[in-house]
């Protein structure tokens, strides 16, 4: 009797804030509004804060939900969401102000999984990062919206094809023994990109993100990297094959968390098309040029999908609803999966943090870093592995770690100072030939 109660407590709760959201489309005045009803609502655990300006000058406004909003906290990883990146794929945006909303009446409400989740994850939700062309596919509205009215920002530039392309890069040093992660920007790459890509980029470098989704319409699909494919093009269009990540088995793992998680994903049939478990591999869909998740996995800390949510890239107002059941329990299960695998420290002889350490895991050639404060973390499925900590000027440290399904398992480091014989020894075998960690085992 008692856990019937508690669950006749939670419909009541479920169903209740269902019929207390904001069902409906919101303009940019609107949804800046929702987002400063959410702060006032929540103030204690969230801030509104703007990453730049789009082409039209519009702020691309970010609600942060944290138990101590503004401030990065050790240990504790940075999640993002992004919705309405193509403007007129607009179900993201509406889900994004839902779920936020959700977020601080369930926190209120004592909801102790979203209690949790926000007291130990730094939350950040931009609902649009193109607000222009989310107001020339608004102005038309549900009725006669066109597949392409407003996809792309107010200079007609694609954004998911505006980032710089270091795929190519990627696979020249896969074969060549070239790093593996943090690939460097072009030059002038500042001036080579749109004003939302710029703002989206510099706040990728300002925080340590770890995990992170890129909401879109169009299909129903959990889609993860890579996006471009490795093969040549052949009659001027790019061959479509599978291109695995060094991290292949665990974006499927978090592409399968949100497809079985949804409402319908998971079936695989919809939209007309059809994808084993509702996921696909983006190159072996189709092949895309300077999309933003090959970006976040191969210049940050990063792993990011592409969540294609809604085969009516423009529902209308009415179905918002049945969308937003569908896809509640899978945004929560999602984020949960930021503290999946190992986190820790690393720290000199002093105990102070190390930033830009690397982290590297045996036999995953794909290599990442410390925050500014010493701190990593790294998704993992679960297993045996051992795990390499190296940083300029310091003796690496390496250690064996068995990581279960749940929280992830705090590895710290403590690294000593290289003395100069052994600074010069390793930078003269490093002259003759670059050994990464990875290359001791098959892959």
């Amino acid at each position: 009797m008692e856990r019937l109660g508690s669950l006749l407590v939670r419909c009541v709760v479920w169903f209740g804030l269902a019929s207390a959201l904001d069902f409906q489309h919101h303009g940019y005045e609107d949804m800046v509004r929702a987002m400063l009803n959410v702060q006032n609502e929540c103030p204690f655990i969230t801030r509104v804060y703007s990453i730049g300006r789009s082409v039209e000058g519009r702020h691309l406004y970010v609600l942060e939900f944290s138990d101590n909003p503004g401030i990065h906290e050790l240990l504790e990883p940075e999640f993002k969401y992004v919705g309405n990146m193509h403007g007129n794929e607009v179900l993201g945006r509406e889900l994004l102000i839902q779920f936020s909303q959700f977020l601080c009446e369930e926190y209120r409400a004592g909801n102790p999984r979203i209690t949790r989740l926000i007291h130990d994850t730094r939350i950040h939700i931009l609902p649009s990062m193109n607000p222009d062309g989310y107001e020339v596919a608004g102005n038309q509205g549900p009725d006669a919206n066109g597949y392409l009215t407003g996809r792309a920002n107010s200079r007609d530039v694609d954004l998911n094809r505006n980032f710089p392309d270091l795929n190519a890069m990627m696979y020249y040093f896969e074969k060549n023994d070239g790093p593996n992660h943090h690939l460097p920007l072009p030059d002038n790459w500042e001036q080579q990109v749109e004003s939302e890509t710029l703002a989206v980029i510099r706040w990728m470098k300002n925080y340590n993100f770890v995990l992170s989704a890129n909401l879109h319409g169009g299909a129903v699909v959990a889609n993860y990297p890579f996006d471009k494919s490795r093969e040549a093009r052949v009659r001027g269009y790019r061959k479509t094959s599978y291109s695995a990540t060094a991290d292949d088995k665990i974006f499927k793992k978090l592409a399968r968390t949100y497809s079985y998680a949804h409402g319908w994903m998971h079936q695989g049939w919809n939209c007309g098309d059809y994808f084993d478990e509702g996921i696909t591999n983006g190159a072996s869909w189709y092949s895309l040029s300077k999309g933003m998740q090959d970006f976040n996995y191969l210049h940050t800390n990063c792993f990011e999908i592409t969540l294609e949510l809604s085969c009516n890239k423009f529902p209308a107002a009415q179905e918002l609803q049945r969308e937003w059941l569908g896809n509640r329990e899978a945004l929560v299960s999602y984020l949960e999966q930021v503290h999946l695998g190992i986190k820790g420290m690393v720290y000199d002889e002093n105990n102070n943090g190390i930033k830009n350490a690397v982290i590297s895991i045996y036999g995953i050639n794909h290599d990442i870093t410390t925050g500014v404060d010493g701190d990593y973390f790294r998704l993992l499925l679960p297993g045996t592995y051992t795990v390499t900590a190296s940083a300029e000027g310091y003796q690496p440290s390496s250690s064996t770690v068995t990581v279960g399904p749940a929280e992830a398992i705090q590895l710290h480091f403590y690294l000593k100072a290289a003395s100069q014989e052994t600074t010069s020894e390793t930078q003269s075998a490093g002259s003759n030939k670059k050994v990464h960690p990875h290359k001791m085992a098959p892959r």
